[in-house]
């Protein structure tokens, strides 16, 4: 099989890698740049292609995903101490009232 060829993946994996390539593109990347990742999401997420039928699959760890919303810290070292600093103090008030 040439690489690049993608005849050993599912339907379901093959519309996922399209999903995640769109959203890329929808940003603003290149297509040959946006395929690529979504490719190795897929490749991440699944172990690689997983052509139908019994026992020839792994199931999806969804690793690629757990990332959600902590790709970047928010706010500056201060607002995050400050943050941490607000939720120890909630968190003894609410000890201390049981």
């Amino acid at each position: 099989m040439p690489r690049g060829d993608k005849d050993a993946y599912t339907d379901k994996q093959k519309r996922k890698a399209a999903h995640i390539e769109q959203g890329y593109e929808d940003r603003g990347m290149p297509e040959k740049e946006a395929e690529a990742r979504a490719w190795a999401t897929v490749n991440k997420d699944s172990g690689g292609g997983n052509k139908s039928g019994s026992g020839r699959g792994k199931p999806d760890t969804h690793d690629a995903s757990s990332r959600g919303g902590r790709a970047h810290a928010s706010g500056s070292a201060e607002q995050r101490s400050a943050a941490a600093r607000k939720g120890w103090d909630t968190r003894r008030k609410n000890a201390a009232k049981r």
